[in-house]
């Protein structure tokens, strides 16, 4: 959400449906290393997940899918689907390319502890930076959009303590 990477007409407040924001995920390149895996999110079956809807320009849509394939298909945890999600300023429904994790994946964590998330997550350091900016950004973007997590709040504590 912080970092689109591509060149987008204009981005709004959406909720998705049937999937939830959460670090399931085992980072084995951008966040930590197969020796020392960070965690990452990832949208991961049941509930609802507010975010940020990107609109790409027409022309620019196959050369932004081959960009988001090409990063976040690494290690090919995640499925790229087609799903409608909400736009929260006026209602309206439509269709979103959405990377769902794959459960079935060797990097998919599940549901961990809060303790073993803070270890992982003040330990990891990967090709794209260190795992705690991950979480200290997802933490202050999520504020700057008017999204209150008190969880991840609690967890950046937990982290910085650790660190």
């Amino acid at each position: 959400m912080w970092r689109p990477g591509f060149e987008f007409e204009e981005s709004r407040p959406a909720r998705l449906y049937g999937y939830h924001r959460a670090f399931c995920i085992y980072s084995h390149v951008h966040r930590g290393t197969p020796e020392q895996p960070g965690l990452v999110f990832g949208l991961d079956a049941g509930g609802s997940c507010r975010g940020i809807a990107f609109r790409v320009a027409a022309m620019r849509a196959e050369d932004t899918r081959r960009y988001l394939f090409a990063r976040e298909q690494v290690t090919s945890v995640y499925r790229d689907v087609m799903k409608p999600v909400d736009l929260l300023e006026t209602g309206e429904r439509v269709e979103a390319l959405c990377f769902v994790v794959d459960r079935q994946h060797a990097q998919y964590a599940g549901a961990l502890s809060f303790e073993r998330q803070a270890e992982l997550i003040a330990k990891g350091k990967g090709s794209s930076g260190e795992n705690p900016e991950y979480l200290e950004s997802m933490v202050r973007h999520l504020e700057q959009a008017g999204v209150s997590d008190q969880a991840l709040s609690d967890l950046w504590v937990a982290v910085k303590a650790r660190l």
